[in-house]
């Protein structure tokens, strides 16, 4: 045998006896019957349930899992057949990270790493890995001979937005290094032993469950999905050993290339096994192999630019100045204005400069973006006024919440030490805006003010009667009084069977994607995933059924979906990808339906999770009595319309009925004549049973008591 399947076969032959005596001992010492799972996960032990379709829900299903482990290590020459070991090294550190998980909840609370990442999260991301903002995916392991190599390896991945996954020593390495570290900033330790690397593995595999529909059991099909969609790779520093070797093995049959700083000579295998020894050659090669492509976005700025700090928080200790709209007038503005009143990239700073602002302090802030072009429409300006948040959070040490006139902007001492000042603020979005919607902008000129009195004429002259007329527009935007919908089919690199239909009242499921969004979108990008479907020939008021519908869905979908009603959530529901912020389903006692939101980790009156309810939906699979969608749309008058609507919702989380409370309400009084409708819908403080909830809609007289039934 070569070096390298000898390597391979030394890793999964020790780990395959580790796995053996661990699951032996944990028997020995819980009994067969004792209970085991990762937490937060619809998956059970996601490697094992989607290689093989078997739900290990007891220590009593591992011996057997044990057996396919040993079966896949045949210690033959072929790399095909060591690839199938580094698949055992995989299933074997599933279930020793699952057995930690029998022996504590919380097995990493001692830990750096996080261990298990849940499927909440996983859906998360979903949005961003379709739009490009995470563009990748990197694990990094091991320990590197020299910190510097490896500090610098993943600030350049942050800087470009790839997701990174740390285990090892590396961890520590990073975090002496000055690398921001956690989920908000897209790296994320895991832990220090080499079977933590499988918690990475897993976020793949359930992509391939989540968003493709990839059936558990066809391994196939799964391997076939990881290698196409999920764009990761692994990089390791330091000196291999057996288990590193074979657990990259397993990481390459998942078509995850391979890069190593250690030189491995002949052993090589070009396009999966690498040797990089040079570190800043290390990023370059990694994304060539993923074939990743990075548009480098270079800003006159003095801080790095990604989206890897869009979830930067900035505590009041850490905070150089802010701007608040709870203590001061705030607002951001995009106007449309004629060519000649805009001197393009004119930057104007009005009032005090953050270097001339008292540190510490609260102050007022207008943003007031003014942009001229043939085809820029009155229609776009929200739109791009809605990226603010974004850009303005791409920025090191700054962070952004809010929009309009309700806003908050913190910049961090460490920024303004570096020289950050308004004058970046307005150079970054004249370059985003330049950038993303040249196809309709041709001129673009900002201004900025901290001066509290013009900052407040701006916001009663021009900011507030901008917002009361294009309120007033969206108020006027219903299904009926347009003459096209839209497909939205970004995620389709991840659900290829999925087609969001867009309409004024119904956003993509996603939450990001509205009418006007997609409008834009096919503006800016013609043949891109937003496309128009004429509403000719309706075929159901009702129901929403319209051929054109139908046949956009059918073609986007290539054949996989042949029928849709917008209205109905019995008859051809809408498919969903799998980064839903919501999902609804029938409860058959009540006549009703509940509505559980991704932040939900508790149980519902169903039985089931919103990890479990998700899992019956994602994917692109039509499911009667269950859709996914955003959380806007819950107040529309198009929700599930076809069955009664809204007023069958009879329990949501508090949380999402508290956010959805005032539209809610509102809209309930509009269309049924119901007030305060959100007082009689159940959360989880009042009930996560059935019993129990029939009790509080009963006393409640919940309107869902009267209608016909639902099925």
């Amino acid at each position: 045998m070569s070096v390298l399947t000898d390597l391979i076969y030394g890793g999964s032959n020790a780990v395959a006896g580790l796995t053996e005596n661990a699951v032996n001992d944990a028997i020995a010492k819980h009994g067969e019957d004792k209970k085991v799972a990762m937490p937060d996960t619809a998956y059970f032990l996601p490697t094992i349930y989607a290689a093989t379709g078997v739900k290990v829900s007891k220590l009593s299903d591992l011996p057997a899992c044990v057996g396919v482990l040993k079966s896949l290590i045949t210690n033959k020459e072929d790399l095909g057949d060591a690839l199938n070991a580094g698949l055992a090294t995989a299933v074997g550190a599933e279930i020793i990270e699952a057995l930690k998980y029998v022996e504590s909840a919380e097995p990493y609370a001692e830990d750096s790493g996080i261990g298990f990442v849940p499927d909440p999260i996983i859906r998360s991301l979903g949005v961003p890995l379709v739009t490009g903002d995470i563009p990748g995916v990197a694990v990094v392991l091991g320990k590197a001979d020299d910190a510097a190599n490896v500090v610098d390896v993943v600030k350049d991945y942050q800087s470009k937005g790839i997701m990174t996954f740390l285990i090892g020593d590396v961890i520590e390495q990073c975090m002496e290094g000055g690398v921001k570290i956690g989920l908000d900033f897209r790296v994320v330790p895991l832990g220090h032993d080499v079977t933590s690397v499988i918690h990475v593995v897993t976020v793949a595999i359930r992509a391939a469950l989540i968003f493709g529909n990839v059936t558990p059991g066809d391994l196939p099909g799964l391997l076939t999905y990881t290698k196409e969609r999920v764009p990761a790779f692994v990089n390791t520093f330091g000196a291999l050993n057996e288990v590193v070797v074979s657990a990259g093995a397993g990481a390459i049959a998942l078509g995850f290339p391979v890069v190593v700083d250690v030189d491995l000579g002949e052993n090589q295998v070009p396009g999966a096994l690498e040797s990089v020894t040079d570190h800043a050659m290390t990023v370059k090669k990694s994304l060539e192999l993923r074939n990743i492509k990075i548009k480098v976005k270079e800003l006159p700025i003095p801080v790095a630019f990604a989206s890897a700090f869009e979830g930067e928080i900035i505590r009041k200790g850490d905070m150089q100045v802010e701007f608040s709209s709870h203590k001061q007038p705030t607002c951001e503005l995009v106007q449309t204005r004629t060519d000649s009143e805009v001197e393009d990239h004119k930057i104007t700073i009005v009032g005090g400069d953050l270097d001339e602002l008292e540190a510490g302090g609260t102050y007022a802030l207008a943003t007031f973006v003014e942009v001229a072009g043939a085809k820029m429409q009155s229609d776009f300006e929200s739109v791009i006024e809605r990226k603010i948040h974004a850009w303005f959070n791409y920025m090191e040490g700054v962070m952004h919440t809010g929009q309009r006139n309700q806003i908050r902007v913190r910049i961090n001492k460490e920024a303004f030490e570096k020289g950050l000042r308004l004058t970046h603020f307005a150079e970054v979005l004249y370059a985003m805006i330049m950038d993303e919607f040249d196809i309709v902008v041709d001129k673009c000129q900002i201004t900025m003010v901290t001066d509290a009195a013009k900052v407040q004429e701006i916001l009663d002259g021009t900011a507030m009667p901008a917002y009361a007329a294009r309120d007033q527009r969206l108020e006027s935007l219903t299904d009926e009084s347009v003459d096209v919908f839209y497909t939205c089919t970004l995620c389709q690199s991840f659900a290829p069977s999925h087609c969001c239909v867009v309409t004024p009242e119904r956003l993509g499921l996603c939450g990001a994607v509205s009418w006007l969004d997609a409008k834009a979108t096919k503006e800016l990008t013609p043949t891109g995933p937003c496309q128009p479907i004429s509403k000719e020939g309706c075929e159901d008021e009702v129901k929403g059924v319209y051929p054109d519908v139908n046949r956009m869905v059918e073609q986007a979908t290539q054949g996989a979906l042949s029928k849709v009603t917008l209205y109905s959530i019995m008859e051809d529901p809408m498919t969903s990808c799998g980064c839903f912020e919501c999902i609804c389903g029938i409860e058959p006692f009540s006549n009703g339906v509940i509505i559980a939101n991704r932040e939900y980790a508790g149980m519902t009156p169903l039985g089931m999770t919103f990890g479990e309810l998700a899992s019956m939906t994602g994917g692109g699979v039509q499911t009667p009595g269950f859709m996914g969608h955003g959380r806007h749309f819950i107040a529309s008058k198009k929700f599930m319309s076809a069955e009664g609507g809204f007023e069958r919702i009879v329990w949501m989380p508090k949380e999402l009925k508290d956010d959805v409370a005032e539209r809610l309400n509102k809209s309930a009084k509009e269309k049924y004549g119901i007030d305060n409708f959100c007082d009689m819908i159940a959360d989880e403080t009042i009930a996560t049973d059935e019993e129990t909830l029939m009790a509080f809609l009963t006393e409640k007289s919940h309107p869902v008591l009267g209608l016909d039934p639902i099925m």
